[in-house]
């Protein structure tokens, strides 16, 4: 089954791909490895992070997720890791090299190429992961690795009731919009003021009830589930491939460095 997204679950590429039929654990360690070994390689040791971007492009090709999704969702984060390295060549010290009018560290210039390069490689690990793994079994996955239960506990209240708020929000549009409210200077919006503390408050007691009925029916901290999580051998083959190379990547920039 081939689908280019699925609406609210994030999932984008080929359902029957062998990355998306990975377990999330497999997944979640190997593009967080991918992740590490990018940000604790220098910027001198330049192969080693086309090595990172050669296996996020065959994770990528496997599970079919093409350039379109991972563009439309990088572009959300990455302009906003960006913006604070694009300033560091123009106020940090040392050697300057002219680029154009204006004269720029050389030294910025490199910690601007890093931070580009280990931003990228991280943003799309994770838009990998989002796009071949639902939510909900990335939150298995995470505690199934022991991850904090509070973490896990915030992200899956956070990913169940977002689309709650959203719809809240939206229908709250609609109702400014049928009494012709169109604030034409700052007075007028406080309006705006008062949908803002209505969603507070709704969101509040939603949250609360919510919560106490959870409590009725036996909750724990944890949401059962009808499917475990079993590492196969496809898992422990992309898993121990994964490190193995990534691990040599590693030790190959050591002796670059």
């Amino acid at each position: 089954m081939s689908v280019h997204s699925l609406h609210g679950t994030g999932i984008a590429g080929d359902l029957a791909s062998p990355v998306h039929r990975l377990d999330p654990r497999a997944k979640i360690l190997g593009l967080a490895a991918v992740t590490v070994v990018a940000v604790s390689t220098p910027l001198r040791a330049w192969p080693a992070f086309v090595a990172c971007f050669a296996v996020l492009a065959a994770v990528a090709v496997v599970g079919r997720v093409g350039p379109r999704v991972l563009w439309s969702r990088a572009r959300v984060v990455l302009p906003l890791v960006l913006f604070v390295g694009v300033f560091v060549p123009f106020v940090r010290g040392g050697a300057q090299v002219s680029v154009g009018p204006v004269s720029v560290s050389e030294a910025g210039l490199a910690t601007l190429a890093a931070v580009s390069l280990k931003a990228s490689i991280g943003t799309l690990s994770a838009v990998l992961l989002g796009a071949t793994t639902g939510f909900p079994d990335v939150l298995h996955g995470l505690e199934r690795l022991r991850a904090p239960r509070l973490l896990v506990l915030i992200a899956g209240f956070m990913y169940r009731y977002l689309f709650v708020i959203v719809d809240e929000t939206r229908r709250m549009r609609t109702a400014l919009a049928a009494r012709a409210y169109r604030p034409r200077h700052v007075l007028e919006a406080a309006a705006l003021g008062r949908v803002v503390i209505s969603m507070f408050l709704r969101t509040y007691d939603r949250g609360e009830r919510v919560y106490v009925a959870m409590l009725a029916r036996g909750y724990g901290g944890t949401m059962p589930r009808l499917d475990a999580l079993a590492l196969r051998r496809a898992d422990l083959v992309f898993l121990a491939g994964l490190l193995t190379m990534l691990g040599a990547v590693r030790v190959a920039a050591e002796v670059m460095a």
